[in-house]
């Protein structure tokens, strides 16, 4: 998991690193898996989140990256991760997690910001904020 200054680990700017369960009720969490340290659809997600960090740290996302067996922005295992969020050994996946600790949206690909905005923005602990 890297958490980049948007990223890492905070809201795009929250405390150390913990566990992602321990974020429940605090912060969403982008998950993102690959078995490939040099995968481009992480670098590729990494700019999404780069370019969308206002709106990112606003609605409360902080990023967890699984690349091989290390993990990033959370001190959980890749192995515990993978197992409770069903994400493949092998190529990539994101799965977007709500503060409930459900996951929201998954997929095989890179997500835009703009889809990450219309899907948290749904939310209904996003809703009942506004």
């Amino acid at each position: 998991m890297i958490m980049l200054p948007l990223l890492a680990g905070a809201a795009l700017g929250a405390a150390a690193p913990t566990t992602v369960a321990a974020l429940k009720w605090q912060q969403r969490v982008l998950l993102v898996s690959t078995d490939a340290e040099r995968d481009p659809r992480v670098a590729a997600q990494r700019r999404i989140l780069r370019a969308w960090k206002a709106g990112a740290d606003e609605r409360e996302l902080v990023l967890v990256e699984v690349i091989g067996e290390r993990v990033t922005g959370a001190t959980d295992t890749a192995a515990a991760l993978r197992r409770r969020y069903r994400l493949p050994a092998r190529g990539f996946a994101v799965v977007l997690i709500g503060k409930d600790g459900g996951a929201k949206l998954r997929d095989e690909r890179p997500i835009a910001a703009a889809t990450l905005e219309e899907t948290i923005d749904a939310m209904p602990m996003r809703r009942t904020r506004e």
